[in-house]
């Protein structure tokens, strides 16, 4: 089963973002932030007593008077219900009910979907009595909490993750490529395209995720599972909600693989949810391959070539690991090549650095190192180790962590890449302070 989603609902100024904040706090496994990427995300990862989520932050549902008002929540809710396993409306207890909290209501009911209803800014137990105002709404469960104190916050997630459904890591000994994008870049004409191949032997695994098609591709005798995100609806009316849900399904898609091969309209070039996408593999560590598709219509192969190198190498500063294929699905042209691209960045994703060899090559940087003073006192770098691959994770220990700046980070990882390359895969460096003993 695919990781659970949490969606919080409700209109405006009700403590939706509070209660999201609360949800994915420092208590919980959450995905490191890219500054400047992903900043207007509205999804983390969530995690309470051993059980892990995904949670979802809406836009609000505006009460004013309006001609498109009840159209406007209608459309929003039924995003919402659509992508949730479970729903949070989330309810004013000092503003109480209002129309715009029935509709909603109604509407989450009749979804068949599980419903938690919690009414918010309730701040101790003499004003656990404000929740009886709100029994009209059609339910005996409603839990009193405040966002912003935790009040009744310990039972309210008792009973949320009481109703989550089983989540089970997928146990798959073949890689997991998934396919994504934005909509229109032609990630189905891709699919269809890759596995129609003959030299192919495809088989598809039904029943994996709701919201993705799995198919088992074997190339050249080695196999693996091409994970298809499910198609979009036209935008019609729905506006930049259906990019929000957009996002959560390409992050099922994204959370499942070790590779994502993100997919992008070469000749409409590098916009901002490719940036977002990318940015959501980056943050789950994922391996990643560009592939800029419709290039059978691109005029000027070679100076547009150029032109999107640079301009991803701008725009995606923070995947310059991430190999370029031009392709074109609906011809067929280069698409098999992706495969040497996969087992590749799979190798670097898998590659250990003997301590004794990167330690030599530590030493070797620090001599173009110029460290910080930190209260009078040298920092000192006194080793580095690799912790982990998948992706690779280093810890370098030093004296005075705190000191050490982002751009000595960076330039670690620069000459890391540029000695054991790590390509098509991020890395991650950690500074701890050396243990005394």
């Amino acid at each position: 089963m695919p990781k659970p989603i949490v969606v919080i609902v409700g209109r405006p100024n009700v403590g939706k973002s509070t209660l999201f904040n609360r949800m994915t706090g420092s208590h919980f496994a959450i995905v490191e932030a890219m500054p400047g990427v992903t900043r207007d995300r509205n999804y983390r990862d969530a995690e309470w007593e051993g059980k892990a989520f995904i949670v979802v932050d809406t836009g609000g549902f505006y009460p004013e008077p309006s001609e498109d008002i009840f159209l406007q929540i209608k459309e929003q809710a039924l995003f919402a219900i659509e992508e949730a396993d479970i729903i949070i409306h989330l309810l004013d207890g000092k503003e109480g009910l209002n129309p715009s909290d029935m509709e909603l209501a109604r509407l989450l009911r009749a979804s068949g979907k599980k419903v938690i209803w919690v009414v918010n800014k309730i701040d101790g137990p003499t004003r656990e009595e404000r929740i009886h105002d709100f029994h009209p709404i059609g339910t005996d469960e409603l839990w009193p909490v405040s966002a912003a104190t935790g009040y009744g916050y310990d039972d309210f997630m008792e009973r949320l993750t009481s109703l989550l459904p089983l989540y089970v890591e997928e146990e798959i000994d073949y890689p997991k490529i998934a396919v994504v994008g934005r909509p229109n870049v032609g990630k189905s004409t891709f699919i269809n395209t890759l596995l129609g191949k003959k030299r192919m032997i495809v088989s598809p695994v039904p029943g994996t995720t709701r919201d993705s098609i799995d198919s088992v591709c074997t190339y050249y005798g080695r196999k693996y599972l091409i994970i298809d995100t499910a198609g979009m609806r036209k935008k019609g009316r729905v506006g930049y909600s259906i990019e929000r849900f957009a996002m959560v399904r390409a992050i099922r898609s994204i959370e499942r693989c070790d590779i994502a091969l993100i997919v992008m309209d070469a000749g409409e070039g590098i916009v901002e949810q490719d940036q977002k996408i990318a940015g959501i593999v980056e943050e789950y560590g994922k391996g990643a391959i560009f592939l800029l598709n419709k290039w059978d219509i691109v005029e000027k192969p070679e100076e547009t070539y150029g032109r999107l190198c640079n301009e991803l190498n701008r725009k995606m500063w923070f995947t310059q690991y991430a190999p370029v294929l031009t392709i074109s699905a609906l011809g067929g042209k280069r698409i098999t090549k992706v495969f040497p691209i996969i087992d590749e960045v799979i190798r670097e994703r898998k590659k250990r650095i003997p301590t004794a060899e990167l330690n030599r090559f530590f030493r070797e940087v620090l001599t173009d190192m110029s460290l910080p003073v930190y209260r009078g006192k040298a920092v000192k770098f006194y080793y580095i180790t690799q912790a982990k691959t998948e992706p690779p994770v280093f810890v370098i220990f030093a004296n005075y962590p705190s000191a050490v700046k982002d751009a000595h980070v960076r330039f670690i990882e620069k000459s890391l890449r540029s000695r054991f390359l790590f390509k098509g895969t991020p890395i991650r460096i950690f500074v701890r302070a050396r243990e005394k003993g």
